[in-house]
C-alpha cells in the first residue's frame, strides 16, 4: 500500500532519514520505535508530504505522494498540536474537519458519540478553546478529528505520551478494534515499549535515520527491544 524507495533527508548535512526500501501492506499495524533523534517524526513528515525528500520517492496505492493529493482522501494523521486550530472550541474544530470531508453536522455529531468514554467528559460542552485544554486533551481532540474521517491509513506520533493511564488503555482498545474491524492501516511511534508491542503486529526500530530492525511482534519482542535499548 505504501512504499519508500531510496528515501533520504538531511538537515545541515546530517542525515535524519536514510531508508533504501520499506513496504507497508494494507491493514498492517506498525509501531515505530527509537531514541530521540532517530528520525521517527521526520519519517512521518515525509510520508505526509509535509517535507520533501532530498532523494527517492514515496508511493501510496502506487501513486507518488509528492505528485498527487489523491492519498489525502484516505489518510489521516496527528503528529502534534500544530495540526489543531487553537482559537476554536473542540466542537468548532470537529465540525470544521467534518466539513472538509463533506460530513454533515448530524454525521459529525453521531461519530463523536463513539468517543464518549475516551473524552471522559472533558472535551465537549466545556466552553474551552483548544489552546486552553491540557496537552492530553488536545491529543484526544487531534486523534478524534483523525478518526472522524474514517481513514484507511492512520498515522499517530507518540499518541500515549500525554494521556493518563485510563485514556492510554482506551486508546489501545480503540486502535486494536479499528485494525480488526475496519482493516485500517495504522502507523504509530512511541517510546513506550509495553504499549507499542501490545498494540502493533510489526515493529520498526530506527537509529540515525535507518531502519535497523524489522520485527514481527511475538511473545519475546518486548524483551528483545528492552535488551537493545539497554546497550
Amino acid at each position: 500500500m505504501i512504499e519508500l524507495n531510496n528515501i533520504g533527508k538531511a538537515y545541515n548535512g546530517k542525515a535524519v532519514v536514510d531508508i533504501e526500501t520499506l513496504k507497508i501492506k494494507e491493514a498492517e499495524l506498525i509501531g515505530l520505535v527509537g531514541n530521540n533523534g532517530a528520525g521517527k517524526t521526520s519519517l512521518f513528515r515525509l510520508l505526509l508530504d509535509l517535507v520533501r525528500a532530498d532523494r527517492g520517492f514515496i508511493t501510496s496505492n502506487e501513486k507518488n505522494v509528492a505528485a498527487t493529493e489523491d492519498w489525502k482522501a484516505y489518510t489521516s494523521a496527528y503528529l502534534d498540536e500544530g495540526f489543531l486550530i487553537p482559537h476554536l472550541t473542540p466542537e468548532e474544530y470537529f465540525y470544521f474537519c467534518g466539513k472538509l470531508h463533506k460530513l454533515s453536522a448530524i454525521e459529525v455529531g453521531e461519530r463523536l458519540k463513539t468517543f464518549d468514554s475516551f473524552f471522559e467528559g472533558a472535551i465537549l460542552n466545556t466552553k474551552k478553546y483548544i489552546r486552553d485544554l491540557s496537552k492530553g486533551n488536545q491529543f484526544k481532540v487531534g486523534i478524534a478529528a483523525c478518526l472522524l474521517q474514517q481513514p484507511q491509513v492512520l498515522i499517530l506520533d507518540e499518541p500515549f505520551a500525554n494521556l493518563d493511564p485510563t485514556s492510554q488503555i482506551r486508546l489501545i482498545q480503540m486502535l486494536k478494534q479499528l485494525h480488526e474491524e475496519k482493516r485500517m492501516t495504522i502507523l504509530i511511534s512511541s517510546h513506550d515499549l509495553n504499549h507499542i508491542t501490545d498494540v502493533c503486529t510489526r515493529i520498526l526500530l530506527m537509529e540515525k535515520g535507518k531502519i535497523i530492525k524489522d520485527i514481527k511482534t511475538a511473545s519475546d519482542t518486548l524483551t528483545e527491544l528492552e535488551e537493545y535499548f539497554k546497550v
